[in-house]
């Protein structure tokens, strides 16, 4: 029987690499004593930014946020190619998509309910930012690709879309930057991981959810909240005002990023 020499055979037997990793679950008695991965409950993960990496979109974005790492390209200004979408406005259109090795469960090719949740929510967050009008009969196109997710993927969807724009020339009011907090109980857990997340799982468990600011700091102004779950109204305002501090602190991480990367543009073409 002839043989497909272009494709790898794999062993006949394999086990998943997830079953050699300690599962983490957010129990009382780590909420009481701190959290699994030994950050407080107000700490924040380490965050990475880069800006300019794909060369062949506008402008381009990657943010890592120790095991949640996102990438994000922009293409455009560009002319609508329908003429029924024709306007005076400029239109922007943003894609959220999850790599289908980026969680435990594979994920597919084609966007989910989730995915197809989480773009609407992005460019609810990112339209107010924006100067539309200065690019009437045009579109900008936004492509965000989650590499690895540990957590608070939107939130980190958020800056890194922001940074991309910045990248790309197009005039803003202001920088987004995004933040979550996972509520259960009395306990707020800041820049939830993965294990630390709401789940559907526990909707019958009262006050327990999650929420994601988005915020322009220069202009103090949120351009996005979103939650999950039953919250009590005072636990949810304290949440979003620990996830609006974060994103103040936040903004000089994403200002020190474009600045050195218009340093080493400016660089590079002193060099050339």
């Amino acid at each position: 029987m002839p043989t497909d020499t272009r494709r790898i055979n794999g062993p006949e037997s394999s086990i998943s690499p997830y079953a050699f990793v300690k599962s983490k679950q957010l129990t009382d008695k780590a909420a009481e004593s701190g959290r699994s991965d030994g950050r407080t409950f107000e700490k924040v993960r380490p965050i990475f930014l880069k800006t300019g990496l794909i060369t062949q979109a506008q402008g381009s974005s990657y943010i890592e946020q120790d095991g949640t790492k996102v990438i994000c390209a922009v293409y455009g200004p560009r002319a609508v190619i329908k003429r029924e979408e024709f306007s005076m406005q400029g239109q922007m259109t943003c894609e959220f998509k999850f790599a289908p090795f980026s969680c435990r469960q594979r994920r597919q090719h084609m966007q989910d309910a989730e995915e197809k949740d989480y773009s609407v929510q992005l460019l609810e967050a990112l339209e107010p930012a924006v100067l539309l009008h200065k690019f009437p009969k045009a579109q900008v196109n936004i492509y965000i690709t989650v590499l690895q997710n540990d957590g608070s993927a939107l939130a980190a969807s958020m800056t890194c879309a922001s940074m991309a724009l910045a990248d790309a020339g197009i005039e803003m009011y202001d920088l987004v930057t995004g933040c979550s907090a996972r509520i259960k109980g009395d306990t707020i857990l800041m820049d939830p991981c993965s294990s630390e997340e709401y789940s559907d799982k526990d909707s019958a468990t009262v006050n327990n959810g999650s929420v994601t600011v988005g915020i322009m700091p220069s202009l103090n102004q949120i351009s996005a909240v979103t939650s999950k779950g039953e919250l009590h109204f005072e636990h949810l305002r304290k949440a979003i005002r620990q996830c609006v501090d974060v994103c103040i602190q936040l903004y000089p991480v994403c200002q020190q990023s474009l600045t050195s990367a218009v340093e080493d543009l400016i660089q590079k073409g002193s060099d050339t």
